[in-house]
């Protein structure tokens, strides 16, 4: 494996120098000329297009479809135009209709896309061939935006929101759409002349019909690094004011009350204000700064119930985090996870009743990004966490006891990526820190460790078009504290270091630091007429550890994969298009254990009326877990193999739904079969509904419960304890949207949850490296039932097994009323619900037991908050 990775870098060193003389096809680029407004002759902007500015405009009519006929004559005509002055861009576009009376005028939420016709307008605004902004205006007068962190269509940052105006009209010719775009709200090299990047597209759902001003092929890749030219701006310069945006917010939490806890009476009220700021610095960065931000208006994550030992990731809501992470994330590693800042404390304590905060508060976080004339992007996060504590209550004797459970912590991001050569190939470099000031003595010390860092360096070199690309990349972390904290760290789930017949590392509880390291390459060729592929080796050393601001599933892996795909991007007998991947990946440890092995064949086929249908095999031959014991020896894994089916409708009608089927058996009994389905419906314009249930039923052959003390020397004299479990999941995630205006939206999220668990065939591993369970009741053990549990004799031994059986409800809901009062100022009426509860005589989880969800014990929680946008 790791001659392979030297190979890959070697050959990475070898083709960069012709990879980098190879120029970017600008040649034949197509040019669009800006036309500049005098002052007091801008447009208003109203949708119409009637002022006299527009009239010296020049229009350009030069569009062809993408689909359905690539490269074809628009089934209507596209006209569009740009104006600026001084402080702003100005679109107009002229969209003709053959059937304008059937043009959908559908009202949404602000970046929410319908089956309304929509105008979108993209602008490499730095023209690195890599990044973009889009703009877009539906039919229905809604606005969109976000951010294309890289050169791909479909990469898309929605938390980006600048401030800016739109407006549509409707004739009998067609629809009119007008923007207003403030130099202010872009980020630009600060030039005299101006040229950049531009694509515009125009998606008419009806008609199933994608029309672009620049058509990339679909067998070929790329974005940003296929535009056309904006040219013919001059006299601008990047904004350095200052933009401020405070917010006040009001809330009250009513829960249901438990007898004798003297933390909880029924109610909590509050009121927080904070503030956030955007300052230009200099011509080319931008400082963002958040002071006691506040997110109560940020949708819940899903519920689970999660039975692996292994962290589940959640994605990123809360909008400070979510613009520009994909720079701060860096290449190879996700040496920067948002969620870890904020996250629940770590800590706990121990009473009748205890008053444990849900979050650690963030005090405040500032980011800085931008792009240096040279092609330097830069990125720089800092943020701090407040120290929290935890109250408990002792009955007997009526005291309250506060012990701190989340230090004051300190989280550091930065990230420097440079591009060079004609292609856009670029170099960068990461580095985190998390700094925690932990008392000597405090019980947290034993738990967290003080200092973590970490960081790395990428490589990415493209050629002409994209049509290959060639990444590595190599980082390093490091660790430390107290004794037993680092101890806790290596029992994590992602080293189990204590395992006992390890031979590629140690377990050392005295051990005051870690440091490990990780790297990478890969090889891909993105674009061909049909055959595409991929190929590439990671590493990561077992001591590798980035999880205090990254994200890292587990450490002690070698992995090397590759797929190739044929596929067929024009419209060929049923299909419009089709493709088949066939994938393969072997991972070991750094023992030499071969520890999974995967293959998988994918086909994907979109049928002419655009219905897409997936067809998918997959298997998993034996293999040795590392994992599977929870830190005990090694442990053979089954042979595995399943299909998924999946089955949707054209996204562009009324009613959009999709349905999937999977279905996994193992050698040692296992099974699941999983049913997925979505309908979508507008039964009005200004109505949205959805709804999208899940159903899962499941054995798993080889589900980990405990150990015991008291094992086998086959076993390195500890018992690991498993059962066949039947788990049941059933959910429904629901939606509902009411728009009264494009800018006055109502929309509710909930989320009824259920799942149960049955445990049977209990048993102990039967040896290392077995794949075989030694079954109680069998080979002269016995296990019987008793009052909350079982009881197991083996080998001269007696113990207890606790019931392990469980039944829990969820409900989650939340109703959001939002209101953009004011560009870029919003007032939020939020109501949240908060149900759960385990109930372990209900039985196996069914559609009844959703119901049973709706009044479980939890809380409601009620806010108001207004933002007000300050811009001088």
């Amino acid at each position: 494996m790791f001659r392979f990775c030297l190979t890959m870098a070697a050959l990475l060193v070898a083709v960069a120098p012709n990879l980098m003389a190879q120029a970017g096809d600008e040649a034949g680029a197509k040019v669009f000329q800006a036309t500049p407004v005098a002052a007091g002759g801008q447009p208003s902007i109203d949708g119409i297009l009637t002022d006299a500015a527009w009239q010296d405009a020049e229009w350009r009519t030069d569009f062809l479809q993408k689909v359905p006929t690539e490269g074809g004559a628009p089934s209507a005509p596209t006209q569009v135009a740009f104006l600026y002055d001084t402080e702003a861009l100005y679109v107009g576009a002229r969209l003709s209709s053959a059937n304008p009376h059937e043009i959908p005028t559908i009202v949404t939420r602000r970046d929410q896309f319908s089956n309304a016709e929509h105008i979108l307008v993209a602008l490499d605004t730095y023209h690195d061939r890599r990044t973009a902004y889009t703009f877009s205006l539906s039919s229905g007068g809604v606005r969109g935006d976000f951010f294309h962190p890289n050169d791909a269509e479909g990469s898309r940052e929605l938390a980006w929101n600048p401030v800016w105006e739109g407006r549509v009209s409707h004739d009998s010719t067609g629809w009119y759409a007008e923007m207003r775009i403030p130099f202010s709200q872009l980020r630009f090299t600060d030039r005299p002349v101006q040229e950049w990047g531009v694509q515009i597209n125009r998606w008419m759902p009806a008609a199933d019909e994608d029309v672009y001003w620049v058509v990339i092929p679909a067998r070929e890749s790329g974005w940003s690094s296929r535009f056309g030219l904006l040219q013919g701006i001059q006299g601008i310069r990047p904004s350095s004011r200052l933009e401020v945006m405070p917010y006040v917010a009001a809330n009250a939490t009513y829960a249901d009350a438990a007898a004798g806890n003297p933390f909880d009476d029924g109610s909590r009220y509050g009121v927080r204000a904070g503030a956030d700021f955007k300052l230009g610095l200099g011509t080319n960065l931008t400082l963002d700064a958040t002071v006691n931000p506040d997110f109560g208006q940020v949708e819940a994550d899903p519920a689970e119930v999660n039975l692996s030992g292994f962290e589940t990731f959640f994605d990123e809501r809360r909008p400070f985090f979510t613009e520009g992470s994909d720079l701060l994330r860096g290449g190879g590693q996700n040496f920067f996870y948002s969620r870890r800042i904020g996250r629940a404390p770590r800590g706990g304590a121990e009473g009748d009743f205890v008053d444990q905060p849900l979050n650690t508060t963030i005090l405040g976080a500032a980011k800085v990004t931008g792009r240096l004339s040279h092609g330097l992007s830069v990125g720089a996060l800092t943020a701090v966490t407040g120290r929290e504590h935890a109250t408990a209550f002792d009955v007997a004797s009526g005291e309250r006891t506060s012990v701190e459970v989340e230090p004051l912590t300190g989280y550091g991001v930065g990230r420097l990526q440079q591009e060079f050569g004609a292609n856009a190939s670029t170099v960068g470099a990461s580095f985190t820190a998390v700094r925690r000031d932990i008392g000597v003595g405090s019980p947290l010390a034993a738990l967290l460790p003080r200092t973590a860092i970490a960081g790395g360096a990428d490589l990415n070199l493209r050629t002409a078009q994209n049509t290959y690309e060639f990444d590595a990349f190599a980082g390093f972390s490091h660790v430390s504290g107290e004794p037993e904290a680092m101890a806790l760290l290596q029992r994590h789930p992602a080293h189990f270091l204590q395992r006992p017949d390890a031979t590629e590392f140690t377990y050392d509880p005295t051990r005051t630091s870690m440091a490990g390291w990780a790297a990478g390459v890969s090889a891909e060729k993105n674009s061909g007429r049909h055959w595409v592929w991929e190929a590439g080796a990671n590493a990561e050393s077992p001591l590798f550890d980035i999880n205090d601001a990254g994200r890292l599933g587990s450490a002690n892996d070698v992995s090397s994969y590759g797929d190739l795909t044929w596929r067929e991007t024009q419209p060929r007998g049923p299909f419009r298009r089709r493709s088949h991947t066939l994938y393969y990946t072997r991972g070991w440890n750094f023992g030499g254990v071969m520890t999974n092995q995967y293959a998988s064949l994918a086909n994907n086929f979109t049928f002419h009326n655009f219905m897409r249908l997936f067809l998918g095999t997959y298997l998993e031959p034996r293999a040795t877990s590392d994992d599977l014991t929870r830190g005990g020896p090694l442990m053979g894994t089954s042979y595995l193999q399943g299909f998924d089916v999946e089955l949707s409708g054209n996204e562009g009608n009324t009613v959009n739904w999709s349905g999937s089927v999977n279905v996994q058996v193992d050698e040692a009994g296992g099974r699941r079969v999983s049913l997925r389905g979505n309908v979508a419906a507008r039964p009005a314009p200004r109505w949205r509904v959805s709804v999208t249930p899940t159903f899962q039923r499941e054995r798993v052959s080889r589900q980990f419960l405990t150990t015991r003390p008291d094992g086998r020397a086959a076993t390195f004299g500890t018992r690991y304890v498993f059962a066949f479990a039947d788990r049941t999941t059933l959910s429904a995630q629901m939606r509902l949207e009411y728009a009264f205006t494009p800018d006055l939206t109502l929309e509710l999220y909930a989320e009824p949850f259920t799942a149960s668990g049955e445990f049977h065939r209990f048993g102990e591993l039967e040896a290392a490296r077995s794949r075989e369970l030694r079954e109680y009741g069998e080979d002269g053990t016995t296990i019987v039932p008793v009052d909350d549990g079982y009881e197991v004799t083996a080998d001269g031994q007696t113990f207890n097994l606790p019931n392990p059986d469980f039944n829990v409800l969820s409900f989650r809901s939340n109703l959001v009323m939002r209101w953009e009062w004011l560009p870029g100022s919003t007032l939020f009426l939020v109501w949240q619900q908060d149900r759960s509860g385990s109930v372990p005589t209900l039985g196996k989880a069914s559609v009844g037991a959703l119901f049973d969800s709706f009044s479980a014990p939890g809380s409601n929680f009620l806010a108001v908050k207004a933002t007000y946008w300050l811009a001088p």
